[in-house]
């Protein structure tokens, strides 16, 4: 027994649970700039703490060294003016004559004479201390700072200076208390932390909402995407702002433009092609629904109609070809021409397309890069339109020059021209201006000369002849071979 599987053309199973639990492009960046941020606040409040611990070591040294530089520098009694010689003098002076800050205890000891201690806020309580007597014992003999964690007063530097002379042994005992040091220093950590928190809670908003405001017009892209129908290309998207997205915005506007333009081409293309169909195909059924098969005579009037109406939808399937292959990057083989070759060599191929006054206008020097087939084919078929516009003898006139960096090759006659309100129309396909009785063109013809042109990067232009007439003529820059 096999396990159904659901699929279809919108997708399967496992994509429709993809597309249910992804992470929209929004969520990414406000998680991102969430992270960066926070990471970014938690590393300066580290680096804070890490400067102002140091900062508060070196000034506690500092104080410390600032007291024994000024007990090293007391040598003479200041009411005898003699040098000390009792140890406890000494530290009876440098005690009474400093007045220690909040966060600091001066100790004197003499050997078997007691403490002499200046007053401070934890008092008696640290001398009591057991690490703080452990750490005068360990220091009694050689010096130096020792520091100690006490419950009661926190973080304490004990410094000892052992002092002698003639008349005994004693000690000064430096005590410095970082506890409040310490605790504004953590008081100013969390006030951060509180603004850090709030900052980023803030940066986070602003982020989510800005991110939604840039992407706006991707989901309206989105959006619209999923509207737009092989019927309907008329959506745009609105375009705001100045920037990279707005940018792609106009990029996606301008290729929904083409293919809009492209798509409608298509269909009028299709519904013009189909409509020039329809009358021959609707001739021929007509009389091959009426034959009579036991009629000669009817069997080949019938078949020269219908032959007639086959060569017709075969010169228009050709031309419909013709124009659909001009898109193709292969339409078109370049090579160096002699443009004077070239167009002496169109003008003697177009007297054969009827009775008229040929002439030949100009014929420019020099050679040109372009494909000598599809120039010609345009030529010929400018010829043949001025041949269905004028009259037998009527002065038609082949020309081409050089000028401004342009390639221009012409055809001009004395026929009945082109109206200035038709002449976009009639480059257009199936598009017609007025014509003569018994032409049974299909309006193709100044089309395919624009196709032509514009694979070569050209235009069209048409003007009025003189004394009357038309003049179209076929406007290439020019180039060399390989661009």
């Amino acid at each position: 027994m096999t396990t159904p599987t659901t699929s279809g053309p919108t997708g399967t199973t496992d994509g429709v649970r993809r597309r249910s639990t992804r992470v929209s492009v929004r969520t990414r960046i406000t998680v991102v700039i969430a992270v960066l941020t926070a990471a970014a606040m938690s590393g300066a409040g580290l680096l804070v703490h890490a400067l102002e611990s140091a900062r508060i070591e070196r000034q506690v040294t500092s104080q410390i060294s600032q007291e024994i530089e000024e007990f090293r520098n007391l040598r003479r009694d200041p009411n005898t003016g003699e040098r000390f010689d009792d140890v406890r003098r000494v530290l009876e002076v440098f005690l009474t004559r400093n007045v220690p800050d909040d966060d600091e205890l001066l100790v004197g000891y003499t050997s078997g004479e007691g403490t002499i201690a200046t007053r401070n806020r934890y008092g008696q309580e640290v001398l009591d201390e057991p690490a703080y007597q452990q750490a005068v014992q360990d220091l009694a003999e050689v010096g130096g700072t020792r520091i100690i964690d006490s419950a009661a007063f926190g973080e304490t530097w004990v410094t000892l200076v052992p002092v002698t002379n003639a008349q005994g042994d004693g000690a000064l005992v430096i005590a410095n208390f970082l506890r409040d040091e310490h605790e504004e220093l953590n008081r100013t950590l969390r006030t951060y932390s509180l603004v850090a928190l709030l900052s980023l809670g803030l940066i986070t908003t602003i982020a989510a909402f800005q991110s939604g405001r840039l992407l706006a017009p991707l989901r309206t892209l989105e959006e619209t995407a999923r509207e737009i129908t092989a019927t309907d290309l008329s959506r745009r998207i609105v375009e705001q702002g100045n920037d990279d997205i707005t940018a792609l915005t106009r990029t996606i506007n301008g290729m929904l433009e083409r293919l809009d333009s492209g798509f409608t081409a298509q269909r009028q293309f299709l519904d013009d092609a189909g409509h020039e169909l329809k009358t021959p195909l609707t001739v021929v059924r007509g009389h091959l629904e009426l034959l009579d098969p036991t009629d000669p005579a009817d069997l080949e009037q019938t078949r020269e109609l219908v032959l007639d109406e086959v060569d017709r939808m075969s010169r228009l399937v050709t031309d419909l070809i013709l124009l659909a292959k001009s898109r193709r990057p292969d339409f078109l083989v370049m090579g160096e021409v002699e443009l004077g070759e070239l167009t002496r060599s169109v003008l003697a191929k177009a007297r054969a397309l009827g009775e008229r006054d040929w002439q030949l206008d100009d014929a420019a020097h020099g050679r040109a890069v372009l494909d000598e087939q599809r120039i010609t084919q345009a030529l010929l078929q400018l010829a043949d339109n001025a041949v269905k516009h004028t009259d037998p003898g009527a002065v038609i006139a082949v020309g081409s020059a050089r000028e401004g960096g342009l390639v221009r090759l012409w055809v001009r006659d004395t026929g009945d021209g082109i109206r200035p309100e038709d002449r976009e129309a009639v480059l257009e396909r199936f598009g017609r201006s007025s014509v003569r009785a018994g032409d049974d063109g299909f309006g193709l013809g100044l089309s395919i000369v624009r196709a032509i042109a514009d694979a070569h990067g050209g235009e069209v232009v048409i003007l009025d002849a003189e004394p009357r007439g038309a003049h179209v003529e076929i406007v290439l820059p020019e180039r060399t071979l390989g661009r």
